[in-house]
């Protein structure tokens, strides 16, 4: 037995295939039987009236004959049920009862029976309306302040409120910008009538303002101007829902609250008589029906809310304080009270089932019966502990974030390339340059193993390439079904693709509502870019590729290609690109290696790739393990820094275009300002050539923008050459130095950060930020290098650089530490502990980022911090003397200054480590003393000092320092130093410092 459960009083269930709706339920002394007793009146859609009386029920077998009062049959639907005063000169309570078409008001008596029986109750017809509008809903209330009876108000579907007086018919009105009606509900504090409009907003009409507005029936359309007397219904106040509303109370259980509530689909509001808003409460659910009720603490309400999920809450305003459990999901509620039980909850389905409960406890007379004492077995509980901490150990070992994937899944996507080109080509540009451009089917098979509904497919391609449909919606699949769809790729531009590539998603539901998604790549053949060719003698760019195997006959590596070559000894291809540019591969007689040389750099690259993964593909067919390739030449990175410099070029000259756009439509505008100031006024002016003016603005605006435009589409086409030339040198890179899979991802990741432009974030600054971090970290010359880039805070925030000279130096920087060794990795940060000196400089300005070179021998210094981390560390065994001028060295320079300091002889430093070892006892004492001091003079000097006067302020620092300048190499640790005056003084020999 559930605590959070209401507690079943009394329930019954209401006929066969009746349908309820929230009017259908009220509750009230409908009979006037005077004891205060409330009554339970029900209609249906199906025209059944029903009132019960109920009570404590002992069996739950059927409905109980004494709870039914009446069950009366009508011949139309019953939409809403109301009990009030509605009869003229009577203080007693009737029942009025809305139909489609009918407005009817009952009497409700009961006689007392003679019999054992019980008592008679019928159902008298007081007085009834026809309605010459359908109607929705209707509300009730003391209208226009007066007391004693009430008056009724009907909305009708085309938006018409209909007020009626007892038994007589007073007026109606259009509601202004009606679509839908919405739920209705008079305001007694304020005399006004509350709706949601179908502009999902609020509105409130006073009594008053609708009393003089135009009569309903001399203007049957709103919108059409005013044709007789009165005014035009303009709501008292508005509060924008965006949501449509479920229902509307005003609760008017206490004179101090003033409170209006709407249920939203999503929300609850709470609102003051004038339209402002108390509270907002957000719903984690579909809500079905609520209800006001009054509160035991002052100046707050509590709130009955039923949802789709079968549950009944108790908010107090926005704290939820109960939740209780229902049979089912409720569309009305109510609370009644009866001679029994006060407060009870009354709530109906919407297939009829009507329930009283109450919510709380049963008191539980269950003892928990007492356990037999016994001996524990040690032995069992050791194994269980043991079974226990290896299924910990084996659920800590994994650290995958995502979760595993189930053995099968819901659906299989399959996509198959189609091996030839389609007979008649589906693209849209039929020719490029005189050669036509050819398609390929892709046909794409989605089988499924278990029940999906609304399935989508989305299929993604790298520009220029094309589809002829690029997202479908899938029919709903059963057990065992599949769905094949087709589609057809072709270049649609003039440049070619940096990735033949497609990846096809298929998002779904899986049975349990799961949303879940399915990746599936596909890769297009390379005769869909390109034709075969004479060979070209004369290139600009060649690549080499050497192997270890025996060269191969390229038209067995190319056989698509190779039936229209004219050369037949299969030693050279040929591949003319539809854009224009021509590949050429060579294959040596002698040697085992192949040449790829063409006009264009970019173009090289999925020649290259694919000559690459064809040579893997045919050595394993023919069953080579040891299979090699690699590639010895250097590295083409001034061909590379050509595609980048254009690239960055283009980004500056969209900028440019986008600051001159926005000063020319600045100027634009306020001529226009101008303009409609003169021809505004009354005395004519003259223009004095603002017309002109305003012409060529426009002309220049035009001219700008077809221009930005244009160059829009270049920097598109010069982003897609740029990740053709990064894959290329990634290749070349992974070639030459033999990286694994995943150092290879790594490069690949560090260099192409993004797979497209934005004017918030280009290729540049990604680039540099990620080739800065591998120099830090895994690439860096030195661990305490490393540590300290780990515990260094943010850089700077990434934007458009000024030019790509650091870049190219940092591009530069990387290859050649990867050619002397270096490896990518990413799992030596993770397990790299940062030292603890090295923690205390992660405060911002602790550590700069990598600096660059200032000049010719001069470079920018390090922090004094930093500098006072490298004085206090131990001499290292490795110390070598530096006879050129001091300077602070970073990662960049390093490369340069290894073959300075690398010939000095090994004796000097040896005697240098004793001499230091002596003297650093006497000085240790002033040393600790003055560091700080003389730390915070030289950072101060050193930030204030322009670059062209570094040099003639070292000269004097020289004289005041009593501290060491080190410089820091990342490689070899090797130490520039300085003696102090102070020390010359007393022992006139040298003292080194560390790096």
């Amino acid at each position: 037995m559930s605590l959070f459960k209401a507690r079943d009083w009394w329930s019954a269930a209401l006929g066969e295939g009746e349908e309820f709706d929230q009017g259908c339920l009220c509750v009230g002394d409908v009979d006037n039987s005077g004891t205060g007793q409330d009554k339970v009146v029900v209609g249906s859609y199906m025209g059944m009236l029903r009132i019960f009386s109920p009570h404590a029920s002992k069996s739950s077998e059927g409905v109980p004959v004494e709870a039914q009062l009446l069950e009366v049959q009508l011949h139309n639907a019953i939409i809403q049920v109301e009990v009030g005063k509605f009869v003229s000169c009577s203080e007693l309570l009737h029942l009025a009862v809305l139909h489609p078409r009918k407005l009817s008001v009952y009497s409700v008596s009961g006689t007392a029976g003679n019999v054992e029986h019980g008592d008679q109750y019928q159902l008298k017809l007081v007085y009834e309306h026809n309605l010459q509008r359908t109607a929705c809903n209707m509300t009730y209330g003391t209208f226009g302040g007066v007391t004693g009876h009430h008056s009724l108000c009907i909305q009708s579907m085309d938006g018409m409120l209909m007020f009626f007086e007892q038994d007589s018919y007073s007026f109606g009105r259009f509601l202004p910008g009606f679509l839908l009606p919405g739920p209705l509900v008079y305001n007694p504090r304020t005399d006004s009538f509350l709706t949601v409009s179908s502009a999902r907003q609020l509105e409130s009409y006073k009594y008053e303002t609708l009393a003089v507005a135009t009569e309903a029936e001399s203007r049957q359309d709103p919108d059409l101007p005013l044709k007789t007397g009165g005014k035009r219904l303009t709501p008292d106040w508005t509060f924008v829902l965006g949501e449509q509303a479920l229902d509307l109370s005003v609760p008017s259980f206490s004179h101090s609250s003033s409170s209006i509530f709407v249920l939203g689909e999503r929300n609850l509001y709470c609102l003051r008589d004038n339209g402002q808003i108390r509270f907002m409460k957000k719903l984690e659910f579909n809500p079905s029906c609520f209800l006001p009720y009054a509160s035991v603490t002052d100046g707050t309400t509590n709130l009955l809310l039923g949802n789709h999920t079968n549950m009944l809450l108790v908010y107090q305003d926005v704290t939820l304080k109960w939740a209780a459990q229902l049979p089912f999901a409720p569309v009305a509620v109510r609370v009644a009270s009866f001679p029994e039980l006060k407060g009870v909850v009354v709530s109906l389905s919407s297939d009829g089932h009507l329930l009283c409960s109450y919510l709380g406890t049963d008191p539980s007379f269950f003892s928990t019966p007492k356990v037999d004492a016994r001996e524990a077995d040690y032995e069992q509980v050791d194994a269980e502990m043991k079974k226990l901490q290896r299924f910990i150990r084996e659920a800590t070992r994994t650290q995958d974030i995502l979760p595993k994937t189930d053995t099968e899944e819901d659906l299989i996507v399959t996509a198959s390339v189609s091996s030839s080109m389609d007979s008649q080509s589906q693209a849209l540009m039929q020719d490029i340059n005189g050669l036509p451009v050819p398609s390929v089917t892709v046909q794409v098979k989605v089988k499924a193993s278990c029940v999906v509904q609304s399935s989508k497919l989305t299929v993604g391609i790298q520009p220029p390439l094309s589809v002829t449909q690029d997202q479908f919606v899938l029919e709903p699949m059963g057990v065992g079904s599949s769905t094949v769809v087709a589609f057809s790729a072709f270049l649609n531009g003039r440049y070619p693709p940096a990735d033949l590539t497609g990846d096809i998603t298929v998002s779904y539901s899986s049975p349990t509502g799961v949303p879940r998604v399915l990746q599936s790549r596909f890769s297009l053949p390379l005769a869909l870019v390109c034709v075969p060719s004479p060979p070209a003698k004369t290139t600009k760019f060649k690549i080499t590729v050497d192997t270890n195997q025996a060269p191969v006959d390229l038209s067995a590596i190319f056989p698509e290609f190779s039936a229209k070559s004219e050369d037949k000894d299969g030693n050279s291809l040929a591949f003319q690109f539809l854009s224009g540019a021509k590949v050429t591969v060579l294959a040596s007689k002698t040697s085992q290696r192949y040449r790829v040389q063409s006009d264009s750099f970019e173009d090289m690259w999925l020649v290259v790739k694919e000559l690459v993964q064809r040579f893997d593909r045919h050595f394993s067919k023919l069953g080579v393990k040891d299979f090699k390739k690699s590639f010895s030449g250097p590295l083409p990175l001034q061909e590379y820094f050509l595609s980048v410099d254009h690239h960055f070029q283009l980004r500056v000259s969209a900028q440019q275009y986008q600051d001159l756009l926005s000063e020319r439509a600045v100027q634009f505008r306020a001529i226009q300002r101008r303009l409609l100031t003169r021809f505004k006024d009354k005395t004519p002016a003259p223009l004095q050539n603002l017309d002109t003016l305003l012409d060529a603005t426009y002309s220049q605006v035009m001219a700008l923008a077809e221009a930005a435009e244009e160059n829009r589409a270049l920097l598109e086409e010069a982003f897609v050459r740029l990740r053709s030339a990064t894959h290329l040198l990634v290749l070349l890179l992974s070639l030459w130095q033999g990286l694994t899979p995943d150092q290879t991802a790594i490069l690949e990741a560090t260099l192409l950060p993004l797979l497209q432009d934005t004017p918030q974030l280009g290729w540049e600054e990604s680039c540099d930020a990620a080739v800065s971090h591998l120099l830090r970290s895994c690439l860096s010359r030195s661990p305490k290098d490393q540590a300290t880039s780990l515990a260094q805070a943010g850089g700077p925030v990434l934007g458009l650089p000024s030019d790509t000279a650091r870049l190219k130096k940092h591009i530069t920087l990387m290859c050649d530490r990867i050619g002397k060794g270096g490896r990518l990795s990413l799992a030596s940060e993770a397990n790299l502990q940062v030292p603890a000196q090295v923690q205390s400089l992660a405060a911002p300005g602790g550590v700069e980022p990598i600096a660059e070179v200032a000049g010719d021998g001069e470079e920018l210094e390090l922090p004094q911090e930093a500098a006072k981390f490298i004085k206090k560390k131990q001499p290292s065994k490795k110390v070598k003397k530096d006879k050129k001028e001091v300077s602070r060295e970073t990662s960049e320079a390093s490369v340069k200054e290894e073959a300075e300091g690398a010939e000095e002889p090994v004796k000097e430093a040896k005697k240098e480590k004793k001499e230091s070892s002596k003297e650093k006892k006497k000085e240790s004492s002033k040393e600790a003393k003055e560091p700080k001091e003389e730390a915070k003079k030289e950072s101060k000097k050193d930030s204030s000092s322009s670059s062209s006067k570094e040099k003639k302020e070292k000269k004097e620092k020289d004289k005041d320092k009593e501290g060491k300048e080190a410089s820091k190499e990342s490689g070899d640790k090797k130490v520039s130093r300085k003696s102090s005056v102070k020390v010359k003084e007393k022992k006139k020999e040298p003292e080194p410092g560390e790096g």
